[in-house]
């Protein structure tokens, strides 16, 4: 394996609900290198989105570390937080969300403004996405006005804007069909290749998953690295 961009160890996290708490990650280890694509697998409510979460700054652990880039982001306080996971991490969701009031351009523009590019600079990145997916007639629309393929496009060009390390993404073809699915997953593929980013994609299908270098599963908590049988 060559030098690891994330490294995770002894990673614990439960939930409340009511008056029980569930553990959702029991003692996690994880390396993912540099430029890997990485399946994360899983039942539903195993805790793959949770394990996101914490990997990108959103949420802290109860226990154990996650480095980034030799950056110990489990030490960092919110604001910090914030600043890491604004320039170095770039996030797709299942449900795009895109914001309503701003058009396509603007989606994807606003990320590099949060980032200090300049005018010349982020018009010249956006119409280069756009022309990689192939929606640059639609760069005034807004995400209404686009189909759910459409809309997780843009989604994808707005997460890889601002260049990031690792790109997180969550179950991106759960709101689509299956051929749109998979055109979504090549062009995820794609633009990761092409922009040289490290990518962890989450999701409960193998299908999807085989698209990675690597597949791991998360299972009562912990993760298992394996081939075969995926079957739950």
């Amino acid at each position: 394996m060559s030098q690891p961009l994330i490294q995770i160890s002894d990673l614990y996290h439960t939930y409340q609900e009511v008056e029980q708490s569930h553990v959702v990650l029991n003692g996690v280890n994880l390396l993912v290198s540099k430029g890997e694509t990485l399946a994360l697998l899983g039942r539903s409510g195993s805790g793959k989105s949770t394990l996101l979460n914490l990997i990108s700054a959103i949420d802290r652990p109860q226990r154990g570390t996650i480095i980034i880039d030799n950056h110990k982001i489990t030490d960092l306080k919110e604001p910090a937080r914030t600043l890491f996971r604004r320039h170095h991490i770039g996030f797709i969701y299942q449900s795009f969300h895109l914001i309503p009031t701003l058009t396509v351009y603007e989606n994807i523009a606003l990320v590099l403004e949060l980032n200090g590019w300049t005018m010349a600079d982020t018009k010249a990145r956006v119409h280069q996405l756009l022309e990689s997916i192939r929606l640059r007639q639609f760069s005034n629309k807004f995400p209404d006005q686009l189909s759910g393929g459409e809309q997780q496009r843009v989604a994808i060009a707005r997460a890889i804007a601002h260049k990031p390390l690792l790109l997180l993404a969550d179950e991106p073809t759960g709101n689509l069909d299956a051929e749109t699915g998979q055109h979504m997953l090549a062009l995820i593929n794609q633009m990761v290749s092409s922009e040289q980013s490290t990518l962890i994609i989450v999701s409960h299908s193998l299908s999807v998953a085989q698209t990675a270098d690597r597949i791991v599963t998360l299972e009562q908590g912990q993760l298992d690295e394996r081939q075969g049988d995926f079957a739950w």
